[in-house]
């Protein structure tokens, strides 16, 4: 457990402040899909079984009034079915921009290595280069592993809303 830990600080160290950012962010992001994905499996039937029950429970199906309630009814679920989902695409917009900004503070190092040593030595600017790299690759991981995701939770939240405005169609 000790080595994991000591890795990870060795790695973030050669990063560059940048990565602990990226890090953070696909966390939180990471967060909310997890979220996101418990919703769909445990409580969004809930939601939509209960808008069916208060359709089905109308004794009025066909005035202006109740189409209003029904399309209540279905915003009410749609809204639940897209909380965070724009945030988890932002975090995932996001990442990739965080990785180019690591790049250009890890070159940023490299031409400060350059500009006091006078040279180009390689081994000198190896931690400006390894600064440059690491998040750029980080930042497109993050970005890649999100967005599967949010495409497919995206999607389970189109196909569940337009499958409750389905039923409360076929209830009238």
């Amino acid at each position: 457990m000790d080595a994991a830990i000591t890795g990870l600080q060795e790695f973030l160290e050669r990063g560059g402040p940048v990565l602990v950012v990226i890090m953070i962010a696909t966390f939180v992001m990471w967060a909310f899909i997890l979220e996101r994905l418990v919703y769909f499996g445990l409580a969004e039937k809930g939601h939509s079984k209960r808008a069916v029950r208060e359709w089905s429970a109308r004794e009025d199906h066909k005035s202006w009034h109740a189409h209003a309630i029904r399309d209540q009814l279905i915003s009410e679920v749609k809204q639940r079915n897209y909380q965070n989902v724009e945030l988890i695409k932002t975090l995932v917009a996001i990442a990739p921009l965080l990785g180019l900004l690591g790049t250009v503070t890890g070159m940023v190092s490299v031409f400060d290595t350059m500009a006091i040593l006078g040279s180009s030595d390689a081994r000198a600017m190896s931690a400006g280069v390894s600064r440059a790299t690491i998040p750029t690759m980080a930042g497109m991981v993050a970005a890649l592993s999100g967005l599967l995701f949010s495409n497919q939770i995206e999607r389970m939240a189109q196909h569940r809303t337009a499958s409750l405005a389905d039923d409360l169609e076929l209830g009238l």
